[in-house]
């Protein structure tokens, strides 16, 4: 594939699909449209104002809030102008804005409101290289900050042939976007993608889903990550599909069945949610239905391992699609989804199988922001897919094991490195330009990949023995009062667990265990609650080593959470900040 730049793809985008609906978001009740000739001119606006502001080539903007128009927009601009945009995680402190602004040595910060505006302001004299903040709503007395409405005015002081100039000089190898790693073990790293990078791997995740401009997609998870970034941004920028703007988490499930989507990417805590949003409505259905439910997904279950292996489809499936799978799909908002992936961090077994009973299979898609996000792509077809598996790499690239089990990459998707820290490049890209991902895994004959543990995430007992906490972790998972699970055990005696409960099946498993807990703070001290779960975990234990057994556990009264602190923004567990602030309640299950 010839490479070429982003602005390169997005022009030509344009001139195919000007007029067609690019972007879609809602405001005061409404959703608003923006064309793609309309995107386009706002991008070269924006980005001559950026120049107007003092952006120089090479110089870096970090923009802070969630998913809108404004925040494309500003990601293009700044590319367009030769700058190297940077996102920041909507909920992260001051002090973490701090660090990423600094070390990116930003130039511009874009942020949403009056919020985020707060944090910057904050730390502004300790941003030396700051010259402008740019607001996508509200306004500022600050003579510093400028208004969106007002970027066109200021773009007027740059001709659009100086910002010609600064597109026409790029080149595809150039850095053009930082990534900062959500920063699970410590302060995050800056990913450097090339135009290369970012053109080329969308285009085979295009190639492989068949992807055009008749898909309309979602952007709801933060656009700091990578995996947003391709599937919202960059993959439409190469297509013309349509991007939809949720209005918040909270209401994703309404947007779901306004936008009807055509793709659907999710972290695995949102497909846990829909889970339990599903488990806990189905839980007052009558006795006919729960029946015909539980045929259906016996049925459903067994077509999607069957067709996973090219096997007839067992009789009758098609009648339980038609009374129950059709039905969920379009309460969903899935009835015109033809792919479904969960992304960022391992998922249970108990959650991919309970969508594949239900005719929703699925799949799950490895990477990482240093290889531009996937490494391998599963597809819901025969010999393309397989439950609990990662699948096979993408169309030209590489994937090996070392002699210790971790997963290394190789391809035209792999970083240029980290910015200002050749140090950690050199140990993650060895001479040989293979990408160490940190992650352990195995490769099948068929090149399939499966995930297992986190090299630096793995256990080893006082006894000497190594555990896969994830491993047990994905079975805890599955007893169905379980919300979250951390394992604990490393330099330990024997392994100990904390849990987290569901709030959406509190009320059904208090009345099945004849409880009076009502909410989970009061489930967690409550000693029915307790013998209940110790006989799902005994379950568990039979199926597990005994060195891997769990002997003791703690119920939390709150669930794991991003302000809590013990999540990153795309909802991976921080098992280093977990340790320490529950450091008392750990102890205690080993003295």
């Amino acid at each position: 594939m010839k490479k070429r730049t982003i602005m390169e793809v997005m022009k030509g985008t344009v001139d195919k699909f000007g007029n067609r609906i690019a972007l879609k978001n809602k405001i005061n009740g409404n959703w608003e449209e923006t064309t793609w000739q309309d995107y386009y001119d706002q991008v070269r606006t924006t980005a001559r104002a950026f120049m107007a502001m003092g952006l120089q080539e090479g110089n870096s903007i970090s923009i802070l809030g969630n998913n809108r128009p404004q925040w494309f927009i500003s990601n293009m601009a700044a590319i367009f102008a030769g700058g190297i945009p940077g996102g920041i995680y909507a909920t992260n402190s001051p002090e973490q804005c701090r660090y990423i602004a600094r070390h990116s040595q930003a130039a511009i910060a874009v942020v949403e409101n009056e919020e985020q505006l707060a944090k910057f302001k904050q730390i502004r004299q300790e941003l030396p290289d700051l010259k402008a903040i740019v607001m996508m709503t509200g306004t500022d007395e600050d003579d510093q900050i400028f208004f969106w409405k007002d970027l066109p005015m200021i773009a007027e002081k740059i001709s659009d042939e100086a910002l010609d100039k600064r597109m026409t000089i790029q080149k595809p190898d150039d850095c053009c976007s930082l990534i900062y790693t959500s920063g699970t073990t410590g302060n995050p790293k800056g990913v450097m993608l090339s135009h290369d990078n970012i053109i080329w791997t969308g285009q085979q995740v295009v190639d492989a889903v068949k992807g055009d401009h008749t898909d309309h997609l979602i952007s709801y998870l933060p656009l700091s990550h990578i995996a947003e970034q391709v599937v919202s941004l960059y993959i439409p920028t190469i297509t013309g599909a349509r991007s939809w703007f949720a209005e918040s988490l909270d209401l994703l499930g309404d947007n779901l069945t306004q936008i009807h989507p055509t793709i659907f990417v999710g972290v695995p805590r949102v497909w846990e949610k829909i889970q339990a949003k599903m488990t806990a409505a189905g839980a007052h259905n009558s006795w006919l239905k729960k029946k015909i439910a539980a045929w259906a997904r016996k049925k459903g279950l067994a077509a999607g391992y069957a067709d996973q292996r090219n096997l007839p489809k067992p009789s009758l499936v098609n009648l339980a699609d038609k009374l129950v799978f059709s039905k969920v799909r379009e309460r969903l908002g899935f009835d015109r989804c033809r792919l479904f992936i969960s992304t960022a961090a391992p998922i249970s077994m108990d959650s991919l199988e309970f969508f594949l009973s239900l005719g929703i299979p699925v799949t799950e898609v490895y990477g990482m922001s240093e290889c531009t996000g996937p490494a391998t792509l599963s597809l819901p077809q025969p010999f393309k897919y397989r439950t609990g598996w990662a699948g096979p790499p993408i169309t030209g690239t590489e994937i090996s094991i070392a002699g210790d089990g971790e997963i290394l990459m190789r391809g035209r998707h792999v970083f240029k490195g980290y910015f200002k820290n050749q140090e950690a490049t050199d140990e993650t890209i060895d001479k040989d330009g293979w990408l160490h991902s940190g992650d352990v895994g195995t490769l099948d004959d068929t090149r399939f990949l499966k995930i297992t543990d986190r090299k630096k995430e793995l256990l080893i007992t006082s006894g000497g023995e190594n555990i896969s906490p994830q491993v047990i972790e994905g079975k805890l998972k599955s007893i169905p009062i379980v919300s979250q699970v951390v394992v604990i055990g490393d330099q330990r005696k024997y392994i100990t667990a904390l849990f987290t409960l569901d709030p959406e099946k509190i009320e059904q498993t208090a009345d099945a265990i004849k409880s009076a807990a009502q909410n989970t703070k009061e489930a967690s001290t409550c000693k029915k609650f307790k013998t209940h779960l110790q006989t799902q975990v005994a379950g568990i234990n039979s199926t597990l080593a005994n060195v891997q057994t769990i002997k003791k556990f703690i119920i939390l009264p709150e669930e794991f959470s991003i302000e809590g602190d013990e999540l990153t923004p795309t909802m991976k567990l921080k098992r280093r900040i977990i340790n320490k602030k529950y450091a008392t309640q750990i102890e205690g299950m080993y003295t």
